[in-house]
């Protein structure tokens, strides 16, 4: 019979140490970090030095949809009240938002492009997919594709 010396296992290697923390490993730090850049690439590609993100995909939603409460317009754009009423005033402002009283609820305010709301925000437009382009120009095909998806999950 043979004797079968139980397997030691292999010493254990000196416990590794963590990574001390960097912050420049950190999701909120390369997010905000990775929007600067896309801010900085969307001013200027986008075709108007003086029309903010917010501003762009508040004009944007308003010509899909033609006109929308004040409300609904800062859900379909991630915009809390306070900035949406700032988003508001500005394209009013400038002339490229109108709004009118919802005549079904004094309470809400329904907006609508002006007509150089529309020719502004159609110009824009033919922009936003060369600043999209432009952003993701350092990723292949596969890994634009694989962040946006991620990207979608998050939010």
């Amino acid at each position: 019979m043979r004797n079968v010396a139980k397997k030691q296992s292999e010493p254990k290697a000196a416990a590794s140490t963590p990574r001390p923390y960097r912050i420049e490993d950190q999701i909120g730090y390369l997010l905000r970090r990775a929007h600067q850049r896309a801010s900085s690439i969307f001013q200027t590609s986008i075709g108007d030095p003086n029309i903010t993100p917010t501003q762009y995909s508040s004009m944007v939603k308003l010509h899909e949809y033609t006109e929308l409460s004040q409300n609904l317009l800062g859900r379909l754009v991630g915009m809390d009240k306070a900035t949406m009423q700032g988003v508001v005033r500005r394209l009013k402002d400038r002339g490229l938002v109108d709004s009118r009283p919802d005549p079904g609820d004094a309470r809400r305010t329904l907006l609508s492009l002006t007509l150089d709301g529309q020719r502004s925000v159609a110009k824009l437009m033919m922009n936003g997919p060369a600043v999209s382009r432009e952003t993701l120009k350092p990723l292949t095909p596969a890994e634009q594709r694989q962040l946006l998806e991620l990207l979608s999950k998050i939010v």
